[in-house]
């Protein structure tokens, strides 16, 4: 997510000149600065003959601050906790980047998107997956600063349980879906993406924006294509982790694209083989929600043009692993 400063003022002033009675004082060729003039709606200078005050135009110049979250492992795959802004190079598109801000945030509020399957492809383990899900939300939403929704997909999208902090209403929301229909995945991401995690107005805080999506990851129904999903999904800086329904022990087409929807985004991709796995996946990605770092970077790019950006995070450290998202799209007004 970007943040959008307005605050940052650039003042540009310019002096009064000091004028002879009979002509101009030629400006001072040695001095090497340009010519400066009060743009159009600008403070105007005083036409008072003694005044001493310089005429000052105020521009208020956007400036925006890419986040970039990110987890750090050690070649164990265990998480590491204690890093600071020197143990990391920054790039966009190849080109240095200077970090601004780093912390680790281990407090941030969390706007969770709980997204089922419910086509007729998952129902072997239907009833394992709602249950798993509702002992993480159970375990992660924090009364009074987290806030979840549930959204259900076959046919079409459908969100049964709007934002709330209350587990109950979620789980509730959770029972309630049953499975039937085709797959509608890319729908359901681009939905959830530009209608419910996109843009939160002020006095909203910073917020961390995760999508938990349990699906076997083929579609057959969407009108939107993985790539506008993932792209939306870019554009609102909410990071993926897909748990997979896959139970033939092979590697699927579905389950590639559960990997990249989660690679691109700087989530992870489960695949657990045994129902009784998919606890440990939900308390892994609770984890991880929780050992997270932050960076926020200026881009040296400064054109508001809309374009896709790639993002590097390369540790100092190489037997660590850095999981980021892979970049971000420009602003474009």
């Amino acid at each position: 997510m970007m943040r959008k400063n307005l605050a940052i003022a650039i003042l540009l002033c310019t002096l009064p000149a000091l004028l002879k009675a009979q002509e101009p004082k030629p400006a001072t060729p040695s001095t090497g600065q340009p010519a400066v003039t009060t743009p159009t709606g600008g403070a105007q200078a005083s036409t008072s003959s003694n005044s001493t005050q310089p005429t000052v135009t105020t521009f208020h110049v956007p400036v925006y601050y890419v986040d970039v979250p990110l987890t750090v492992i050690d070649k164990k795959g265990r998480l590491v906790i204690m890093m600071t802004k020197d143990d990391f190079n920054l790039f966009e598109d190849g080109k240095p980047q200077d970090i601004t801000y780093f912390s680790r945030e281990t407090d941030l509020a969390m706007r969770i998107g709980i997204l089922i399957d419910t086509s007729n492809s998952i129902r072997d383990r239907f009833r394992f997956e709602q249950q798993a899900a509702i002992d993480f939300l159970t375990d992660t939403i924090r009364r009074g600063k987290d806030q979840a929704f549930v959204l259900g997909f076959d046919v079409a999208p459908l969100i049964t349980q709007d934002y709330t902090d209350n587990v109950e209403k979620l789980s509730a929301a959770i029972r309630g879906l049953q499975p039937g229909g085709v797959t509608s995945l890319f729908d359901a991401i681009f939905l959830a993406c530009r209608d419910k995690l996109y843009f939160f107005p002020p006095p909203e805080p910073y917020l961390r924006k995760v999508m938990i999506l349990i699906s076997d990851g083929d579609d057959n129904h969407s009108e939107h294509t993985r790539e506008e999903a993932l792209a939306m999904a870019q554009r609102a800086g909410v990071t993926i982790f897909a748990i997979s329904t896959n139970r033939s022990g092979a590697e699927e087409r579905g389950d590639k694209v559960l990997k990249r929807l989660a690679q691109e985004t700087g989530g992870r991709a489960f695949f657990p083989f045994e129902a009784s796995d998919l606890a440990e996946d939900f308390r892994a990605i609770g984890r991880d929600l929780r050992t997270q770092f932050l960076i926020d970077y200026v881009s040296t790019n400064t054109a508001h043009d809309g374009t896709y950006r790639a993002i590097s995070v390369v540790p100092t450290d190489k037997t660590l692993t850095v999981r980021a998202k892979t970049g971000y799209f420009a602003p474009n007004q």
